[in-house]
């Protein structure tokens, strides 16, 4: 090494730029992560993963907020950039860049088997796009008085349902792009919404703590679930219909939870998922193919992607994302693969690799 060095002091500069230039690709290939790894005799290993991963072209230039799936190719993101971008996460190419939006994109809503979705952002506007469309907005809604920081789509794309820090819920008809429902509760600061498929009801979450179930059919509470120690950040509705996922924040392992609750007629908590130490920003249920129990996963602020086996609570792997900051979005791409949005590092690509078990990888970042 010192040799290489007395060699480099007296090389010209243009050699100096082309070695720099080269340890500079090499270096940007090379992934250093930790895990936590649940071995079947109940030892939990650490362990060291540092394995080339492919850095596509990068989807936007600032946090991204949201990512979603469009279908079992292309993924929908936004982000503080204020743009909305379609990529194609199997090539690494972007498909289509998306521009109508003033200021940060909150939310993104994929319509079900089809190449539209909505946008929502703090310039309190929501816009509809289609994919092979324009790249401007087909349709806007417009109502809150706030940031949008719920949408939700009916399994019949044919209403909209939007919620903002101005604790209204708005319901949409998409056809005409008119409100034909407005609810208001007081201190309801909406988190997150998700409509249950097959179903006319809404699931909603809030900085009251509170979670809610509202009947669309005239926008009213049907359900509320016991309250939570902390924010809720998050929902998600599982492909039946009969289970969803909440998520708190928190700070140092307080609060920090996802929680399994029972959406049929007993609506009951079922089980709770403890190990983040700070926010937990989303959560999904994977699917079945993926593993021999039914499994979730949680992304976090901590920079933790966690897989959790879905009855017992027991956490089955745990991957850290250095240097991403937050973990804002989670999302399944297909059924051996997640999409997590980052506050530094773009999208990240993960697989479920189960050649030892099993476990999580990240395989490329965008």
């Amino acid at each position: 090494m010192l040799l290489l060095r007395r060699h480099l002091k007296r090389a010209p500069p243009q050699v100096l730029c082309r070695f720099c230039a080269v340890m500079g690709k090499l270096q940007s290939k090379l992934k250093h992560s930790t895990y936590k790894y649940s071995r079947p005799d109940g030892i939990i290993e650490d362990r060291i993963q540092t394995k080339a991963f492919q850095e596509y072209t990068p989807a936007h230039v600032d946090t991204v907020s949201v990512v979603a799936a469009l279908n079992s190719d292309i993924c929908v993101s936004g982000g503080k950039d204020k743009t909305v971008v379609a990529y194609d996460w199997k090539t690494g190419n972007v498909v289509k860049r998306f521009r109508g939006h003033e200021r940060e994109v909150t939310k993104i809503a994929c319509v079900h088997k089809s190449n539209q979705f909505f946008s929502a952002s703090r310039d309190r506007m929501v816009m509809m796009w289609d994919l092979h469309g324009s790249s401007q907005p087909r349709q806007q809604f417009s109502g809150h008085a706030m940031v949008v920081t719920g949408l939700a789509v009916s399994p019949d794309s044919s209403q909209l349902c939007t919620g903002s820090r101005d604790n209204t819920l708005l319901l949409w008809d998409v056809g005409t792009g008119q409100c034909v429902e407005r609810a208001s509760v007081s201190r309801n600061l909406v988190t997150h919404l998700c409509w249950v498929p097959r179903q006319p009801y809404i699931l909603q979450t809030s900085e009251d703590k509170t979670i809610r179930l509202w009947d669309s059919r005239g926008l009213e509470v049907a359900h509320i679930f016991p309250t939570k120690q902390h924010i809720q950040t998050y929902c998600e509705v599982s492909e039946d219909g009969h289970k969803c996922i909440s998520c708190s924040n928190g700070f140092g392992g307080e609060g920090c939870e996802a929680t399994l609750w029972d959406l049929r007629q007993t609506r009951t908590r079922i089980c709770e998922y403890k190990g983040h130490f700070q926010t937990v920003a989303s959560g999904v249920f994977l699917p079945r193919a993926l593993a021999l129990m039914p499994v979730i996963a949680t992304s976090s602020h901590d920079s933790k992607v966690k897989i959790w086996n879905q009855d017992t609570g027991a956490c089955l792997f745990t991957l850290s994302l250095d240097g991403s900051g937050p973990l804002t979005s989670l999302a399944v791409g297909d059924t051996i693969s997640l999409l997590c949005a980052s506050f530094r590092r773009g999208i990240h690509l993960l697989r479920v690799d189960h050649s030892r078990g099993l476990e999580l990888r990240e395989v490329a970042a965008f």
